[in-house]
């Protein structure tokens, strides 16, 4: 995959830091730090953006700074400023129907009721790109309850019995970007949709 842009959805500002709906931002932040490279505001992007590697190999990290249901508005941007189509995009949301500790890589697919999706699918006019779901758990199981506590859950930040599940799951994401970048879409989702985090009591 000729993977060039790596967008993490999520909101800006203090309070939203380590929310379960930031969960993309804490991926680009992880690998950002550990290549030593510092995010900036960019206006034209609507967003802040770093990059890490060199050459053939470097990679654009982008945090939309539009709020999560505008989230297409920096993607678009983005990809017509660098001249990329949305087949070199990864997209790195949470997802309240998938467990805490699983992932979900895709090539296309609806939003599925993720006003970050559905913001991004609005904006460049297709469902053909590739996102990667990362699991934060839900609310609840009655319906009802679940609808209820929605915004709280997704604004709520992780317990502290749930960080180690969490580590390990920015770890594993980190990994498959990297074997994406190697391998492929196909073979990198064999890895990351057949993760299985440990145990929060280990």
């Amino acid at each position: 995959m000729d993977l060039q842009l790596l967008v993490g959805l999520g909101n800006p500002g203090a309070r939203y830091v380590d929310t379960r709906h930031n969960v993309g931002f804490m991926v680009l932040e992880r690998m950002a730090a550990a290549e030593g490279a510092s995010f900036r505001a960019q206006a034209r992007l609507q967003g802040q953006l770093a990059e890490i590697g060199h050459g053939e190999q470097r990679l654009r990290l982008l945090m939309p700074q539009t709020y999560m249901n505008e989230s297409g508005r920096a993607i678009r941007a983005a990809l017509d400023w660098f001249r990329l189509e949305p087949a070199q995009l990864l997209v790195l949301v949470d997802d309240m129907d998938l467990p805490l500790g699983r992932l979900r890589l895709r090539a296309s697919g609806s939003a599925g009721g993720h006003n970050g999706l559905r913001s991004t699918i609005q904006h460049l006019g297709t469902q053909a790109f590739p996102r990667l779901r990362i699991g934060i758990g839900a609310p609840a199981e009655n319906p009802a309850e679940r609808r209820a506590r929605t915004i709280s859950h997704v604004l709520g930040r992780f317990a502290a019995e749930e960080r180690l599940v969490l580590e390990a799951v920015l770890e594993e994401v980190v990994a498959g970007i990297v074997l994406l970048r190697r391998v492929g879409l196909e073979r990198a989702g064999n890895r990351l949709n057949g993760f299985r985090p440990p145990s929060p009591a280990s």
